[in-house]
């Protein structure tokens, strides 16, 4: 009985000393891929914008890299500063500051006061990200949450004036005003405009009937937004993203689906009119909102079937803006709705487990 009592002893120590084996629950999937990472995932959003960059530096040339420096520089400054006050690592090198800086930039008219993107970028960054909780936290996209506090703090700043302001600045567009790519053609009248010297494609349909011909929308030979002229640029690098997974499929084809089938419905309706289903596709920010903002992945839905439907409703807002609202684009204000009702779309399209009913 001693000796048996000693084996008892001896075999419960050796327990003791012996490390409790570690249990990691979670749910499924359990395989990973580890080389998506935040930061390979930003870095191929660069690259994705890198086409839309070329094409603004060649139409805007230096007026493009200053509104660029002002944007990013700001948005690394403010989150490196937020990281201090709440002692926290600074995350600077997971680019996804640089990200929502260059996407703010590229959402903005060429000829922005510095005040504008300075404080348009401080503002994406504390309130429509940091005061989340920091990346992957927040709710809105941060880009557009500055983009809509500019807009409506500085509605003259960054209003349809702001395009064409101070043209006589950039007199290398002079060279090109002749080409028959860039003029807007008036719906009931045989006068041309330049494009590139008077309002918006998006600015001046809403106001004046007036349609820009589909090659100066296609290869970005117009007066806009940096990231929104060319669409020839914004599809190469939507593709891109779409290969590489960084961009989910289903946003931007969702997006694009919704706007055809209302722009098709409204040729309908009005089969004279000039301004055709394909403007509405290749005008304004659609492209680039499509392939660059409404697919964030922190801000969009997590499952296919929701991505499909966050991507359907923001076409659908940004049709309803263009069509029946006083302001000519609708691309940020459909991405910031949508972006309220994406915890609701994650819920409604929770997938059923294996051999649920």
């Amino acid at each position: 009985m001693e000796e048996e009592a000693k084996n008892n002893e001896t075999m419960e120590s050796a327990a003791e000393s012996k490390p409790a084996p570690v249990l990691h629950v979670a749910p499924g999937p359990h395989l990973q891929d580890t080389n998506i990472t935040t930061r390979r995932m930003m870095v191929d959003v660069l690259i994705g914008l890198a086409p839309v960059v070329v094409a603004a530096s060649i139409i805007f040339r230096q007026y493009a890299w200053q509104q660029l420096g002002l944007c990013v520089g700001t948005c690394c400054l403010t989150e490196a500063i937020c990281s201090a006050i709440r002692r926290k690592p600074i995350p600077i090198l997971d680019f996804s500051a640089v990200i929502t800086g260059v996407i703010l930039a590229l959402s903005l008219p060429w000829n922005m006061p510095v005040f504008v993107p300075i404080i348009g970028s401080a503002v994406a960054i504390v309130v429509g990200k940091v005061i989340f909780g920091g990346l992957g936290q927040n709710i809105f996209n941060p880009a557009m949450v500055g983009r809509a506090f500019v807009m409506l703090s500085f509605a003259g700043a960054v209003g349809a004036p702001a395009y064409v302001q101070h043209l006589d600045k950039m007199p290398w567009l002079e060279s090109v005003h002749a080409a028959p790519s860039q003029t807007l053609i008036a719906a009931n009248a045989d006068d041309h405009i330049d494009a590139t010297s008077n309002a918006t494609p998006m600015t001046a349909w809403k106001e004046s009937n007036r349609s820009t011909m589909l090659s100066a929308l296609f290869l970005g030979n117009t007066i806009g937004s940096l990231g929104e002229t060319s669409a020839l640029a914004c599809l190469i690098g939507g593709v891109f993203l779409c290969l590489r997974k960084t961009a989910s499929w289903q946003i931007p084809t969702g997006m694009l689906i919704a706007v055809a089938v209302i722009a098709g419905i409204a040729n309908l309706c009005d089969s004279g009119a000039a301004w055709t289903l394909l403007h509405e596709l290749l005008g304004g920010a659609v492209l680039f909102g499509a392939f660059f903002i409404a697919t964030d992945p922190v801000t969009s839905p997590i499952t296919p079937k929701g991505k499909f439907i966050f991507g359907l409703g923001v076409g659908v807002f940004v049709m309803i803006i263009r069509l029946l609202s006083v302001y000519p684009e609708g691309v940020m204000f459909a991405v910031l709705l949508m972006n309220a009702v994406t915890p609701l779309i994650n819920r409604w399209t929770v997938p059923k487990p294996l051999g649920a009913k």
